[in-house]
């Protein structure tokens, strides 16, 4: 009986270290020399992979920068990064249990995911709109009535469509793609008539491809959302340093000269630049540094 008892002692004490380590992601960082940042691979130019492993974008080299200080803050000499490939249905999940310390991707910062998870100083202001073909009749919502609508898995863009007050009394047909890439191959291939997604997850991915003059983003907003580096939550000592991080960048003018590097100048692999000057909103992010949820935003 006393074994039994021991050996719960020893499993709840092995629960209770491995939960303080997973809220104190400086210390699991310092303990381990290491940093599981999450990486997508096709959020446009903020965050997507050049195959072979190489991963690159806006939020990616942002979260290069705080991984940076980081290292400093902790007087590591040495800290690896690790890189795993998160999807829109998988990233919260992996955030929350431990396995990604900083999510580095396209996430929209909402009251909803708040409550599981934490959000970083917002950088990027982003429009929800539509891709179609350049040949196709589509210009608004009121023309998707009868059109089959793509949108990718674990995101929220079809209930913003059929939320919206020009969607009333429209009926599409809705497919999934399991992530951004799968998503624009349906609307390239003509099973899909319309690819409802973040402006620039859409403007990435007809830079990225084959013939990009083929499409076109239609539409007025469906949504006005804050694109956050997502952390764990209840971490204030971690997201603390993040956020000094990103105020730091800012105030140095780093986040301004990457937005133009990702945002307006010519990107890999194809060297097509997506010439979107930071919106107002973005600007007025930065002027104004908060992790704001998406509902403080109001769309026309």
């Amino acid at each position: 009986m006393k074994k039994h008892v021991l050996a719960l002692a020893a499993v709840v004490l092995a629960t209770g270290v491995a939960h303080a380590q997973s809220s104190d992601t400086l210390a699991k960082i310092k303990s381990s020399g290491s940093i599981t940042q999450g990486v997508r691979e096709s959020s446009g130019a903020l965050a997507y992979t050049l195959g072979n492993g190489v991963y690159t974008g806006f939020h990616y080299d942002v979260c290069t920068n705080v991984i940076r200080d980081v290292q400093k803050k902790l007087g590591l000499s040495q800290l690896e990064t690790k890189y795993q490939p998160v999807t829109s249905g998988n990233r919260i999940p992996l955030v929350k249990n431990g396995t990604v310390d900083i999510e580095c991707g396209s996430t929209t910062n909402d009251e909803n995911r708040q409550k599981e998870v934490a959000f970083a100083t917002t950088l990027y202001v982003e429009e929800v709109r539509i891709a179609v073909k350049a040949d196709s009749p589509i210009k608004s919502v009121a023309d998707l009535n009868d059109k089959t609508v793509v949108t990718t898995t674990g995101t929220t863009s079809v209930q913003l469509l059929r939320q919206n007050k020009r969607a009333q009394n429209i009926n599409f047909r809705e497919v999934s793609g399991k992530d951004h890439s799968d998503s624009f191959l349906l609307l390239e291939s003509g099973r899909a008539d319309a690819f409802v997604m973040d402006g620039q997850i859409l403007a990435g991915n007809i830079a990225k491809a084959k013939s990009p003059k083929d499409f076109k983003i239609v539409g007025e907003p469906l949504s006005v959302e804050p694109i956050a580096i997502m952390i764990r939550k209840d971490d204030a000592e971690f997201k603390k340093a993040v956020d000094d991080s990103i105020a730091r960048q800012i105030k140095d003018g780093t986040v301004a000269k990457l937005y133009d590097k990702w945002f307006v100048q010519p990107i890999p692999p194809t060297n097509t630049a997506l010439n979107m000057p930071a919106s107002a909103a973005t600007k007025a992010a930065w002027a104004n540094p908060n992790d704001k949820p998406k509902e403080a935003y109001k769309v026309d």
